[in-house]
This record gives C-alpha cells, structure tokens and sequence, in this order.
C-alpha cells in the first residue's frame, strides 16, 4: 500500500512543465518528475507515471490507483488518504498525520520538518511522505 501512493504521488507530479524534486529532511534528492509524466528514484530509474486524467500507473504501466480533488485511492478505488487545501493531511479514518506547508516544508503531526517539496503539488507531496516509510 505504501509503495502503491508513492508511486501516485510521483505520478501525479508529472504535470508539471519542468522536472520536479522530492527530498528528505536532510535536503536528500529522493525522486525526480519530469514535465513527461515519468518518474524516477534517485538511481534514475522509472517507477511509475501519471495520465492526464488521474490514473496512476507502475514502471509496466499498469493501473495502480487514482488521484483526484485531495482524495487518494488504490486500484479498488477504495480511499487510502485525503489531503486538504490548507495542507492538512489525513488518513482514511481522517486522523490527522501531518502538514505540508505552503512554502514545501513537510511536518509531521508533531510539527517537527520531515521534508521538503518545493513547487510540488500538497496533494502530490502527501503521497510521498505520509503513506510510505521516506
């Protein structure tokens, strides 16, 4: 399940017009989006992609979940996690688990920085850092 929203998260970063990083707390590159949809880990090698109308999808292009208005889902389009507009992220029994700030900065439910994305979606940033062990 974690690899799965890591995966959307890098996915749906795809949209943008230049590449896109994701970092540790320690300002570590750990995955690169490029504006075609493709993303990478560190090594540089794809670990998924995102289509223009929210489909998540694996290095083989397979279906893996679904993105959409703040709402995460996996394949069975059961919902895995929300993130809302004021950066507000939430698990599926909306228990709050963390923040992703305006400014990239990524806290976790104590406030304590986690990470940083810069210029990447909140939705998009959640993913990464609260449904996989970054």
């Amino acid at each position: 399940m974690k690899k799965f929203i890591l995966i959307i998260m890098l996915v749906v970063c795809s949209g943008m017009l230049r590449a896109q990083t994701i970092k540790s707390g320690d300002y570590t590159t750990k995955y690169t989006i490029s504006s075609d949809g493709t993303i990478k880990n560190s090594s540089y090698t794809m670990v998924g992609r995102i289509t223009g109308n929210g489909t998540v999808q694996n290095a083989h292009y397979q279906t893996i979940g679904y993105i959409s208005d703040g709402r995460i889902q996996d394949g069975s389009h059961s919902t895995v996690g929300y993130v809302k507009n004021d950066g507000t992220v939430q698990n599926s029994s909306y228990t709050t688990i963390g923040y992703i700030k305006d400014d990239g900065r990524v806290q976790n439910k104590s406030y304590s920085t986690i990470g940083h994305a810069s210029g990447v979606k909140k939705e998009w940033a959640a993913l990464v850092f609260f449904f996989f062990d970054f």
